[in-house]
C-alpha cells in the first residue's frame, strides 16, 4: 500500500520540542540507523503539539540531518507531512519535515 503524504497547516499550532534529536532506527536490536535515499541520515525528535483550542498531543517527527534544536525549544517544521500508515490491523500517522528550525529563526525571517 503507497500512502499520500498529507500537508500539514502549522500556521494554528505550537509545537515544542520535548525530546532532542536522535538518529531515527531501524532495527532497535541491531542499532541500524535509517537513512533517506541519498544515504542521509534520518534523525527525529518527540515533539508537544498543541492547537488553538489548548489540545495537546506528542508526535515524533522525522527530518533528513541532525536539526539544531533542544528539548524545550519551540519550533517550525518546514513542509511537514503526514503519512497514514497499517501494520497487522493497528494504524497510526508518521509525520516527516524537510526541515526543522527553532521558531526564534522563522519569526526573524
Amino acid at each position: 500500500m503507497r500512502t499520500v503524504p498529507i500537508p500539514v497547516d502549522t500556521s494554528k499550532l505550537t509545537i515544542t520540542c520535548v525530546k532532542a534529536p536522535r538518529p531515527r532506527l531501524v532495527n532497535k536490536d541491531t542499532g541500524e540507523i535509517k537513512t533517506d535515499k541519498h544515504g542521509n541520515t534520518v534523525y527525529e525528535i518527540t515533539a508537544s503539539v498543541e492547537d488553538e483550542f489548548g489540545r495537546i498531543e506528542l508526535v515524533k517527527i522525522a527530518t533528513t540531518g541532525e536539526p539544531s534544536i533542544a528539548a524545550g525549544d519551540q519550533i517550525t517544521p518546514v513542509g511537514l507531512l503526514g503519512y497514514v500508515w497499517e501494520i497487522s490491523g493497528r494504524w497510526g500517522i508518521s509525520y516527516r519535515a524537510s526541515a526543522l528550525l527553532p521558531a526564534r529563526e522563522t519569526a526573524d525571517a
